[in-house]
């Protein structure tokens, strides 16, 4: 996975740079409030000024979606219901936060995931915890939703807006959970502090506020998270009051490696799992881009190493490497299938010895014999979906492939797996290369492998009506996750957490080079997680000492390396 840089496609806002390709297409925030200053009243039944009369809200029951399995590990006893805005010119974004959300949760339990228009009272007993995205501003939520909240005394997570019409219902709102809701902030508070770790908050989520609380019983309410503007004024970020916790601001636009999106993740997992365990600091590494290209030699010194550090470890594996325009041959054309390179398939063999795990990275990492959107040759370039880049240097997310069908994508699979059992590897973990795939090209491997080891990438309206593969997926409005954790997505496969990045001496479409220590930071960001895995990847050609500086540094932070199948069944 060579490094390339990200932006929007049309409809979206251009992302910060980063190679970590779907996890850096961020959602945006929604639109900037009409006031700092919270509503007086509550809109009941009519549409706000902000939003369309065409999407018009109902408050009737609508068919309940199934509910999500969870991921291994996860609280049997336990089920989360996930509720989203969805109603106006954004309410995509309900939707996709919504997915963000219900991702994460089933690290700690199953869910349920609907829009909150289609709540029903007494709902939430059924129920062990909540979480709702109030990514519309006064989005006319169903006064049952509102009763039950108040009444409940099972774990509630709520984000940003809406929060006055929670207050104004209640009897004494201010007197029973110690706090209130006051004006929408919008300071340049670009750092977040959790658990005494600083995140970052990107500066395009300032336009859209932080929505201030006010603690007037310290004995009842704690701000558990604050932000800090560039003035030094440090406000809550998240407040918390018993079973209910608050959170300023929607935690999903604008995410990073170090962003205030790991505390978020973290107070989800405690949403759908209280009982989450502390007392495990697993880390994983993943030996990136092998080929019958790559050197045998450096295949071996890493598996040295890493087996010197007692370091399990998993390696992706391209089944046939090509080079269909000789780009890097002298213009002679390369078709190198990986049982036909002895010497890496020896040495792949060798690593397996030292504790490797093989895993399948595509068939060959790389689309026909056109730039997508560099070279045409394995590594460089995106298999399983189209980009370009653009006059202005950064990679654009086109579509998937004309031909992109459940038969397209299932036939190089077939074709990649009887090359590797060719090379005497049955692998039964999958990586998307450069993390991109279609909606069917994402079923496809689930039903091939259930697990896959990356990121996830996700196009709008899938999950209509909280029903994810009822919709048709919006690649005009793509947008990635990576997780801290182990996670059952949306599309049923386990995901295996990579959220570190890697490596990159050299600036691509306006990625920054990365360090190990940037590597470093990123893991140090991620301690803020309970039960969280450090993972990151890393590139053979590079030099051993990087390895080995990553490795000992998240050793030297307390994590034990483990094999991802460890982490796949949760021991």
């Amino acid at each position: 996975m060579l490094v390339g840089g990200v932006a929007a496609t049309a409809g979206t806002t251009k992302s910060s740079p980063g190679k970590w390709g779907s996890a850096e297409r961020t959602l945006p925030a929604p639109p900037r409030p009409p006031s700092s200053i919270l509503p007086k009243q509550r809109t009941v039944a009519t549409r706000s000024a902000t939003t369309s009369t065409a999407a018009a809200i109902t408050l009737v029951a609508a068919a309940a979606p199934a509910a999500a399995q969870a991921a291994p590990g996860a609280n049997a006893a336990r089920r989360t219901l996930v509720l989203y805005d969805s109603t106006g010119d954004w309410a995509w974004l309900g939707e996709a936060y919504a997915v963000q959300a219900a991702n994460l949760v089933s690290h700690g339990s199953a869910y349920v995931m609907h829009p909150a228009a289609n709540y029903v009272a007494g709902e939430l007993g059924n129920y062990t915890g909540l979480v709702y995205i109030g990514s519309t501003y006064d989005e006319p939520l169903p006064t049952a939703l509102l009763d039950d909240v108040l009444a409940t005394t099972s774990p509630v997570l709520w984000m940003n807006n809406n929060i006055w019409q929670l207050s104004q219902r209640a009897a004494d709102f201010a007197g029973t959970y110690g706090w209130s809701p006051q004006y929408f902030d919008f300071s340049n508070a670009l750092t977040v502090t959790y658990k005494g770790v600083t995140l970052q908050r990107n500066a395009l989520a300032v336009p859209s506020g932080l929505l201030q609380t006010l603690i007037i019983d310290p004995s009842k309410a704690q701000a558990i998270a604050t932000a800090t503007s560039d003035t030094g004024v440090v406000m809550p970020w998240a407040t918390r009051s018993g079973n209910f916790t608050y959170i300023g601001e929607i935690p999903f636009s604008y995410t990073g490696m170090t962003d205030r999106y790991l505390a978020a993740a973290d107070l989800i997992s405690q949403v759908a799992n209280p009982a989450m365990r502390t007392d495990r600091k697993r880390a994983l590494v993943r030996i990136e881009d092998v080929s019958a290209d790559t050197s045998p030699q450096e295949l071996r010194n890493i598996a040295d190493y890493l087996y010197s550090r007692r370091v399990p470890f998993s390696v992706a594996v391209i089944p046939l490497y090509l080079d269909p325009n000789g780009v890097l041959n002298n213009g002679v054309p390369e078709n190198r299938p990986l049982s036909k390179a002895t010497a890496v398939v020896s040495a792949l063999k060798y690593m397996r010895s030292k504790g490797g795990t093989i895993l399948m990275h595509g068939y060959t990492h790389q689309y026909s014999n056109v730039a997508n959107p560099y070279s045409g040759v394995s590594a460089d370039d995106f298999e399983f979906y189209r980009s370009h880049i653009s006059a202005d240097n950064y990679v654009i997310y086109d579509a998937p492939p004309a031909e992109d069908s459940a038969t397209w994508a299932q036939d190089r699979i077939t074709k990649g797996m009887a090359e590797l059992a060719k090379a005497g590897f049955a692998p039964t973990i999958f990586e998307f290369p450069h993390y991109a795939g279609s909606a069917v090209d994402y079923q496809v491997v689930q039903q091939n492998f259930g697990v896959r080891y990356d990121r996830g990438l996700y196009a709008a309206n899938w999950c209509a009506g909280g029903n994810c593969g009822s919709g048709a997926p919006d690649y005009t409005r793509i947008y990635g996750q990576f997780f801290p954790y182990l996670v059952r997505d949306i599309f049923g496969s386990l995901v295996i957490p990579e959220n570190l990045g890697n490596v990159e001496p050299l600036e691509f479409n306006h990625n920054p080079p990365r360090s190990p220590q940037d590597v470093l930071a990123s893991a140090k960001a991620s301690t803020v997680i309970n039960d969280g895995v450090q993972s990151f990847f890393f590139h053979p050609y590079l030099p051993l000492a990087n390895l080995k500086t990553i490795v000992q540094g998240i050793q030297g932070m307390g994590y034990t390396f483990v094999s991802a199948d460890t982490v796949r069944q949760d021991q």
